[in-house]
């Protein structure tokens, strides 16, 4: 709680993952991959309840070994390749969290983000009066240089105009890094969507905490963060 405000956090953790099957609890350090995020979340000073959403029995199996219980197992319509994130947010707050004031969303293919990092983000919407506070990082590599290709491979207007400029002469951009969603509830369920709007502001991150597990390269790297940074 903060300054009277009942904060929850919401942990999606569906089961099925095709580019790197059961991701979310493979192990990570001596733990599964969701306990970092789980154990985080316990470590808020802010956070008051913790409601995980899965399809996945075992998945519901391994939150109850860090003292989460899972009150059910989600809906077929919330565990389809196709079911967003929102639709998951949103049901599971609408059925347990009304009362809330603060939704702080924390995807588990992000094991480095921290508590500090979680409480940091929270105070930043309440003292901005904000609806969303979002987290980022800096983009590895310029965005300018960035773009997509037809299918012939054509480079043709590749870069666009000014952005064959030097790195260095680039300004600092930032990506999101998947770590981090912290919304007023109330005025969320007002609205409808986790939208991007002129009250909302990011939580910047460095890199080495943003490391967003996807597929077995970034698991691979982030074991290699761990070996560096955490043994």
């Amino acid at each position: 709680m903060l300054d009277g405000k009942k904060v929850i956090a919401v942990i999606p953790a569906r089961g099925g993952s095709k580019r790197l099957p059961r991701k979310n609890i493979l192990p990570l350090g001596g733990k599964p991959l969701i306990g970092w995020t789980i154990e985080a979340a316990q470590n808020s000073t802010y956070i008051d309840d913790i409601f995980i959403s899965t399809d996945d029995q075992e998945i519901a199996d391994v939150a109850s070994q860090f003292g989460i219980t899972v009150p059910e197992l989600r809906p077929e319509e919330l565990s389809t390749d196709t079911a967003t994130t929102q639709s998951v947010l949103f049901y599971t707050v609408e059925k347990y969290a009304k009362e809330a004031d603060i939704v702080v969303l924390l995807q588990p293919t992000s094991p480095f983000r921290s508590s500090d990092h979680i409480d940091q983000a929270i105070e930043s919407l309440v003292e901005k009066s904000a609806f969303s506070v979002v987290s980022v990082t800096p983009c590895e590599h310029p965005p300018q240089w960035a773009n997509t290709l037809p299918d012939n491979g054509s480079m043709k207007d590749f870069l666009r105009l000014g952005d064959g400029k030097r790195s260095q002469d680039l300004g600092e951009a930032f990506r999101l890094n998947g770590a981090i969603y912290v919304y007023d509830l109330h005025r969320l369920l007002a609205i409808g969507e986790m939208a991007y709007r002129e009250d909302t502001y990011a939580y910047k991150m460095p890199n080495d905490a943003s490391i967003d597990i996807d597929n077995q390269i970034d698991f691979d790297m982030a074991e290699f963060f761990f070996q560096k940074y955490w043994c």
